[in-house]
């Protein structure tokens, strides 16, 4: 990698000779302007106020523009003799723990490298002692012209600078935070927390630009003088209104649950969607259906106890009436006596089967009202 700067890290009275590189790179996609009319090219010339003549690179320098509109002009030889320690050496200040500094601050990103074979040990004693102490180290360096303050750490087996914003760079956030008084309730907090973890950590080298290589494919398309696809609709993101936070915590559990693969309680939607639904009956129903089953019920043992006295009382009349056949050849008295006689027994059967009757009827009827 080509380094963008040549000096010396300082650690006290050690002087380690280094070589900055970028530790990062932009992969976004540049648009050039064009007029409409012709596709031709728009472009900005540098050209002179006073004489309107265009300049060349080498022509431009550098000036100040002070509050009456007049220029003072500042040259490289200018800026070359002022008292700037750290022209050329970034100069270890101090070491805080790293979490002592705000995101906020934290700005480009470059890997230190050692510039040489004799900066190699006093490069791997500074990583070393960095490791070993759990901190960070302060610096202040210069480049591109001004000074800047950085953070240098360990990251793997280098050591890695990131430029940071001076203190009174970062603004307070008035009137940023909502005026009007929220109260959370527990349970949104729950689902909150809920969320939280059903989304989980995430692997950052496996998240793409999606819009970059969306447009990557609009290019090669219109390239290659293809149709262009119709975006998908994206999803229902309700224009960030949201009408009821609850449901939208309970939705965004579900819809979090589903992209991860998992279920509502294993499997537990699967076995709702097959599952029979038994509907209760309304208390007034319930009422009605229970009286029509007792008045069955009373009907039943009602009409069994008639069956039963009619059954009974079959065979006690068949029975005087085959004993009055038996008389009925005798003569006179004796024929007088014989009817008597039969009579006699049939009310005797009449009698026994009443009480039959009686004592099966009592029975249905303490069912019944039971």
């Amino acid at each position: 990698m080509r380094s963008i700067w040549n000096g010396a890290i300082s650690f006290g009275l050690v002087n380690i000779p280094i070589k900055l590189v970028n530790a990062t790179e932009s992969h976004s996609i540049s648009f050039r302007q064009i007029h409409l009319a012709d596709g031709g090219r728009i472009r900005y010339r540098k050209v002179c106020e006073l004489d309107e003549e265009e300049v060349t690179s080498a022509e431009i320098g550098k000036a100040y523009e002070d509050a009456d509109g007049s220029m003072i002009p500042i040259t490289d030889d200018d800026l070359a003799q002022l008292p700037l320690p750290t022209a050329k050496t970034i100069d270890i200040v101090g070491f805080v723990p790293e979490s002592s500094i705000d995101p906020l601050q934290v700005g480009s990103a470059y890997y230190i490298a050692a510039n040489g074979v004799p900066a190699a040990k006093p490069y791997t004693l500074l990583r070393e002692a960095l490791k070993r102490s759990e901190k960070v180290a302060i610096a202040k360096f210069a480049l591109r012209g001004r000074e800047r303050l950085g953070m240098v750490r360990v990251l793997d087996d280098v050591i890695a600078l990131h430029g940071l914003l001076w203190p009174d760079e970062i603004r307070r956030p008035e009137g940023v935070a909502p005026e009007t008084e929220v109260s959370i309730r527990e349970a949104e907090l729950d689902l909150a927390d809920a969320l939280m973890d059903t989304l989980g950590e995430v692997e950052l080298e496996s998240l793409r630009d999606d819009y970059r290589e969306a447009v990557e494919e609009l290019i090669a398309s219109k390239a290659a003088g293809g149709e262009l696809r119709a975006p998908e609709e994206p999803g229902d993101r309700r224009g960030g209104k949201v009408l009821d936070l609850m449901a939208a915590l309970e939705g965004s559990v579900r819809a979090a649950k589903q992209s991860r693969g998992e279920g509502a309680g294993e499997g537990a939607d699967e076995d709702a969607e097959h599952a029979e639904v038994t509907r209760l009956p309304t208390r007034k129903k319930a009422a009605a259906g229970a009286k029509k089953t007792a008045s069955k019920s009373t009907a039943g043992s009602r009409a069994g106890a008639g069956a039963a006295k009619k059954t009974a009382a079959k065979p006690a009349a068949k029975t005087a009436s085959k004993s009055a056949s038996k008389a009925a050849p005798a003569k006179g008295g004796e024929k007088t006596a014989a009817a008597k006689k039969a009579a006699g027994a049939g009310a005797a059967a009449k009698k026994t089967a009443a009480k039959k009757t009686t004592a099966k009827k009592a029975p249905a009827r303490k069912r019944a009202s039971a």
